[in-house]
């Protein structure tokens, strides 16, 4: 037994590869993992050395751009055979008829990578939308969130996806955070971790690499980094405390990839204005050396105007893979990118090792996602197969769990079949499903904003803010008008305010006398339905507050309400 550990150690030393932190299938053998360590070497050996720097770099595939842009990233794949792509919008069949295409030009497989936090809806709009993070967020039973995830990674396998960039584990301290906001799972460090785990579990169980980011942290941020460089002007302090907490809480749970940001922090990089992405401090001496992360390392999307604004194509990518990354992402250099690193090899800047540690990375992870043996996909009915009853009933139950009630003073909720109620629709987004819902076993007459002077003195209202759900970046704020009607309604009738957006809404929203007041998070008809069945009792409310909102909406607050058995349908 002692000789069979010691050659197995052996193998792993003579390989050079590291292995402990790195994604790695469940219930691996021992046999598998010689056997994934010797395809490695074989293939690795097999390589040039210009095939084995384009394994680092990944460019983007767009289905709704032109055929030039076809043809340019199909000279790309042959000519600088790159290590993957990352899949953009929008034609799921032919997404993968091209990815089925490439990957038989390829000599080594291609990794094929997308955004999809919540869910390939995010690039593929005929596909069934899952819910943002901010509210899985809201959910307790992170169970759930492991279940969103491994469907999620049904619907990448349909596309022949192997990495979904997510998730995200900013923890957002910041409500005025322009591009993180609903994509993080929410302000308390705790929280973000557990849900960002069972997300990336979800994954990874089901063969699809995950990858935390934006490292080391994003969640309070002004600028928008496809814009300009944001800074984080944190102390170290702070930053350990809040921002690099998550990313250091699961830095050794196996998760295959990391992100880094295109963030400027003075405390971790002292030479001004450098981007986390490009700084051998914040990357090799932070994130693998000090916090040990083995596992694959990816630059943010090059093509950002935080770096894409400041540094030349090529060179950005040659300065990104000097600090430590192993792979860069959405390149727009890529010839130009692997001259100038064999350039920076030549000179000593980089060592060969560097090259052989990354590349052999990529080829280890690619080889556990199974992609030494590629199957081609079939298109065909692809838009049912990640767009079907199976999704609306997961997505559904997600919403319900996270229906959060901050305050219900006068036992509003559930509604009663023997009273009639008054729903007043507000904001800009529609909200017919939730008004048709309601109806089912409640009496509810919907009235316009003009018309709450109708409405009897002593009514039950429901008021609903219905944001705009078409991206995650739309404002949530509150118009004026809309505060007005609520301020108005509250003088003399029992308020049911929901909130079908962002819990921030109710940031600047005085709900002193609403007495009942409950937040969905987002308005589109899996929401509403899910809202509209607690309404009447179907469904128990068991959400929380993820977020801080102000001093008196703090996280985790929230009131569990059971399912009512007194639910009688109007015929």
């Amino acid at each position: 037994m002692k000789k069979l550990v010691f050659n197995f150690l052996l193998i792993i030393s003579f390989s050079g590869i590291p292995l402990s932190a790195q994604y790695q299938p469940k219930d691996i053998s021992r046999a598998d993992v010689k056997k994934a360590n010797q395809w490695v070497e074989q293939i690795y050996n097999s390589l040039s050395q210009d095939e084995k720097l384009g394994q680092l770099f990944i460019v983007a595939l767009y289905t709704n751009k032109d055929d030039n842009h076809i043809n340019q990233v199909r000279n790309i794949v042959t000519n600088d055979k790159i290590g993957g792509l990352i899949l953009m919008q929008d034609d799921a069949s032919r997404e993968i008829n091209l990815v089925n295409e490439f990957q038989q030009k390829s000599k080594i497989p291609l990794m094929i990578g997308m955004d999809a936090e919540w869910g390939i809806y995010q690039r593929i709009n005929t596909a069934h939308k899952f819910p943002w993070a901010m509210t899985l967020g809201a959910i307790q039973d992170k169970e759930l969130i492991y279940q969103m995830a491994a469907k999620i990674a049904e619907d990448c396998k349909r596309m022949g996806v192997n990495w979904d960039f997510a998730p995200v584990v900013d923890v957002n301290t910041n409500p005025s955070n322009p591009i993180i906001g609903n994509r993080s799972f929410g302000s308390e460090v705790s929280n973000v971790t557990k849900s960002a785990l069972s997300y990336a579990n979800g994954l990874q169980d089901n063969n699809i690499l995950a990858a935390i980011k934006h490292f080391p942290g994003h969640g309070d941020t002004n600028t928008d980094s496809h814009l300009d460089l944001p800074v984080v002007s944190h102390s170290l302090e702070r930053l350990n405390k809040i921002e690099i907490a998550p990313f250091k809480a699961l830095m050794n749970k196996g998760i295959g990839g990391v992100m880094v940001a295109h963030l400027y922090v003075p405390s971790l990089e002292s030479g001004k204005g450098i981007p986390a992405s490009v700084s051998k401090k914040i990357v090799t001496d932070l994130l693998k050396d000090k916090l040990g992360y083995k596992g694959l390392i990816i630059t943010d999307a090059l093509n950002m105007g935080a770096v894409a604004n400041k540094y030349k194509p090529g060179e950005l990518d040659a300065l990104a893979f000097k600090a430590g990354n192993d792979i860069m992402l959405f390149s727009q250099g890529v010839a130009e990118g692997k001259k100038l690193i064999q350039k920076a090899i030549d000179k000593g800047e980089i060592s060969q090792d560097r090259v052989e540690e990354s590349v052999k990375k990529i080829l280890l992870t690619k080889y556990y996602l199974g992609l030494n043996q590629y199957t081609p996909k079939n298109p065909e009915n692809v838009n049912f197969d990640i767009n079907n009853k199976s999704h609306t009933k997961l997505v559904q139950n997600l919403y319900s769990n996270a229906l959060t009630l901050l305050k219900d003073e006068k036992k509003l909720l559930p509604l009663s079949s023997n009273t009639t109620y008054y729903y007043i629709p507000l904001e800009e987004a529609p909200y017919q499903t939730f008004a048709n819902q309601l109806n089912v076993s409640s009496k509810v007459i919907v009235k316009k904003a003009s018309e709450i002077n109708t409405i009897p003195a002593n009514s039950t209202v429901i008021v609903g803010f219905h944001k705009d759900n078409s991206t995650a970046y739309k404002p949530y704020k509150i118009s004026a008008e809309s505060k007005k009607v609520l301020a108005d309604l509250a003088k003399n009738q029992n308020i049911i305010l929901n909130v079908f957006g962002s819990a921030y809404a109710l940031k600047d929203i005085d709900i002193s006398k609403v007495s009942t007041v409950l937040v969905s998070y987002e308005n589109n008809d899996d929401s509403m339905t899910a809202t509209a069945d607690a309404f009447n009792g179907k469904t128990k409310i068991s959400g929380r507050l993820p977020v801080l909102i102000n001093d008196t909406l703090k996280p985790g607050m929230g009131i569990d309400l059971k399912v009512s058995h007194k639910i009688n349908c109007i015929k």
